[in-house]
């Protein structure tokens, strides 16, 4: 199975094929409003305005399995990563990523790229999963690795 086999939902309910990024490199983000890594949004924003038009694209996946630290709506997500972040990459609907109601794409990207000491389980908001162009999964960061420190890793991807 390939990712751009995927389609998600994007916060208006409507779908978006992976298949769209075909050749960019993907990172892929479970993110949060009231976690102590939100303002992470900073760093994701911008990567996306330095790397996008050399082929990055960053995906926001909403959940509230960690704390409760999700609790809105679609719509109040979008607003608050707007009012409060300006972001501009897409931040699609509110989706599980573990247990038994995971997302699919969740499902695989662990698959793919296990945690530490093997683990799948997702530990925290703002795991990160930077994907090739090639649509291969090329390394999983834990919440804690900031974007910033993760762009040499983006750029390396980008030049391939």
């Amino acid at each position: 199975m390939s990712i751009y086999e995927f389609s998600v939902k994007k916060a208006d309910g409507n779908s978006l094929n992976l298949s769209e990024y075909k050749g960019q490199v993907m990172l892929i983000v479970n993110v949060a409003s009231a976690c102590g890594f939100t303002p992470q949004y900073d760093g994701l924003e911008k990567l996306h305005e330095q790397y996008e038009k050399q082929g990055l694209r960053v995906l926001g996946f909403p959940c509230n399995q960690f704390g409760a630290q999700e609790s809105g709506s679609n719509e109040e997500i979008q607003s608050f990563c707007s009012m409060k972040f300006n972001i501009k990459f897409p931040v699609l609907a509110k989706i599980d990523v573990n247990g038994k109601n995971a997302d699919p794409l969740y499902q695989w990207l662990k698959e793919q790229a296990p945690g530490i000491l093997g683990t799948e389980l997702i530990k925290w908001n703002f795991t990160k999963f930077l994907v090739g162009r090639n649509g291969e999964v090329l390394k999983r960061y834990a919440p804690n690795d900031k974007p910033e420190d993760i762009a040499g890793d983006i750029e390396a991807a980008l030049q391939k």
